[in-house]
C-alpha cells in the first residue's frame, strides 16, 4: 500500500507539478484547498477536476473562511496592521490557517506526511512548516519544489507532456487570493522598476478605464468589527466581500508592496485588497474618535509586534494570544459608524460617529471654548507643561 500524503493544494503551477511528481516518487496523493476566501463557486469545482485530473486520488475542500476571519483577519482590523506603509497582509497572514488544517486533514486521514509547493526563495516555506511542527509534530514534511528545485519550463514540460492541466492562470503569474486580498507575483515583480500589466490585476481590472460615479458607504462597527454597510446588518466575511466587489470597481486597495522578507532579502508582490483598505482607514477613524490617547499609543505598538509575527509565520507563538487579548480588551467601546466617500482610486473618510465619542463628551471646543476649564487654568499650564525643557536651557547658561 502506497504511503499517503496530504498536498496543500492551490492549483498552481507548483502544486500541480508536484501531484503527478509525488505519485512518481510511489505516493498516493491526496490533495487539500483551504478555503479562506478569494474562491468562487466555479474556483472551487474547477480545483476538483483538477486535482482529479493530475491524478490525485481525493481531494478536500476545507472550508476555513469564517476561522480565517475570527482568528486572524479581526485581529488585523483591531490593530489596523499594515506592512510598509500600505500592505494589508493579504495573503501572508492566511498560510498558518491553511497549514494548520491541511496538517488537522492529515492527522484525520491517518496520512504521516503533508507536502507543499513553496520554493527556496520565499516566506511560504517557513509559514507552512513551523505552523504544521506546532500543531502536528509527528507528520514528516515534504516540499519537492524546494528541494529539487524544478525549472518552471520543466515543470511545464512534464504537465504539456502527459496531457495535464496547467494551471488556471497560466505559468507567468503566480496568483494567491484570500477573504483578505489578492497578491499577484511575475516578471516585473522580481525586479523593482516597473508594475505587472493592467490585464494581470484581478479585483481592480478595468477600474482606471471607465470612471465610476462618487459613491458614499457607511460602514458600521461594534466590538471594533464591521457588522453593517449603509445600515443593513451583516456578518463580517458577507461585509468584506460585499465591499470588495464596490471598492475593487473604483480601483481602490491596488499597490506593489517592497519589504523584508522572513529570510533577509527584499521581497516585492503586486497586491489587490479593496474592502482591506476601506474597512482599515474607516475603522482607524473610529478608533481616533473612541480610544484615548495612551489606548491608541499602546494599541499602535502591540499591533506593529502582531502583524509582523503573524507575516512571518509565527502565529502559533504563545505571544501572539497575548496581545490578541490587549486588541481584544481596546475595543470595548469602538462602535459606532464611518462615512467613506468612494472615487476612482481613493476612500476619503468623511466623518464618524459613536455613543462612546470622547469629542462629544468633552464640554470644551478646541479652539473655540475652554469649558473643562478656566483661562487661568490654561495660563498656569502653559507655564508648567515644558517646565522640563525650561529647566534644562537655564542649567545650560550657568555653564
Amino acid at each position: 500500500m502506497s504511503e499517503r500524503v496530504v498536498l496543500a493544494f492551490s492549483g498552481g503551477l507548483d502544486t500541480s507539478w508536484c501531484v503527478p511528481h509525488l505519485i512518481d516518487q510511489g505516493f498516493d496523493v491526496i490533495t487539500a484547498t483551504v478555503d479562506v476566501g478569494g474562491f468562487s463557486k466555479h474556483d472551487l469545482e474547477d480545483l476538483a477536476i483538477r486535482s482529479k485530473a493530475l491524478g490525485a486520488s481525493q481531494h478536500l475542500h476545507i472550508h476555513a473562511k469564517e476561522a480565517y476571519y475570527r482568528e486572524v483577519v479581526k485581529y488585523l482590523i483591531f490593530g489596523n496592521v499594515t506592512r510598509g506603509g500600505g500592505y494589508p497582509l493579504c495573503v501572508g497572514a492566511e498560510r498558518s490557517i491553511q497549514a494548520r488544517e491541511v496538517a488537522l486533514a492529515a492527522r484525520r486521514l491517518g496520512a504521516t506526511t503533508v507536502a507543499h509547493g513553496c520554493t527556496a526563495a520565499g516566506n511560504d516555506q517557513i509559514r507552512f512548516e513551523v505552523t504544521t511542527r506546532a500543531v502536528a509534530p509527528e507528520l514528516s514534511i515534504l516540499a519537492p519544489v524546494r528541494d529539487e528545485a524544478p525549472a518552471r519550463a520543466e515543470q511545464i514540460s512534464l504537465l504539456t507532456d502527459r496531457s495535464l492541466p496547467l494551471p488556471a492562470h497560466g505559468a507567468a503569474y503566480s496568483v494567491n487570493t484570500g477573504l483578505w486580498g489578492i497578491t499577484i507575483g511575475g516578471v516585473e515583480t522580481t525586479r523593482t522598476e516597473s508594475s505587472i500589466p493592467e490585464s494581470e490585476w484581478i479585483r481592480t481590472k478595468g477600474a482606471f478605464d471607465h470612471l465610476e460615479s462618487p459613491r458614499t458607504l457607511v460602514i458600521g462597527f461594534r466590538g471594533g468589527e464591521p457588522v453593517s454597510l449603509d445600515g443593513i446588518e451583516k456578518s463580517p466575511v458577507d461585509l468584506i466581500e460585499e465591499l470588495d466587489g464596490i471598492a475593487g470597481k473604483f480601483g481602490i486597495g491596488r499597490g506593489i508592496h517592497l519589504g523584508e522578507t522572513i529570510l533577509g532579502i527584499k521581497g516585492r508582490v503586486a497586491y489587490e485588497a479593496p474592502a482591506a483598505f476601506v474597512i482599515l482607514a474607516a475603522h482607524r477613524e473610529l478608533e481616533k474618535l473612541t480610544l484615548t490617547k495612551r489606548q491608541a499609543q499602546i494599541k499602535d505598538i502591540v499591533s506593529q509586534s502582531y502583524g509582523e509575527w503573524v507575516h512571518e509565520g509565527l502565529f502559533t507563538e504563545p505571544a501572539c494570544r497575548d496581545l490578541e487579548a490587549l486588541l481584544d480588551s481596546s475595543q470595548a467601546r469602538v462602535s459606532g459608524e464611518a462615512s467613506v466617500l468612494l472615487r476612482t482610486g481613493s476612500a476619503f473618510v468623511s466623518g464618524s460617529t459613536s455613543p462612546y465619542s470622547l469629542h462629544a463628551a468633552s464640554r470644551a471646543v478646541y479652539g473655540e471654548a475652554v469649558g473643562e476649564w478656566t483661562p487661568e487654568d490654561a495660563k498656569g499650564f502653559c507655564r508648567i507643561y515644558g517646565l522640563p525643557s525650561i529647566l534644562h536651557a537655564r542649567a545650560g547658561t550657568t555653564q
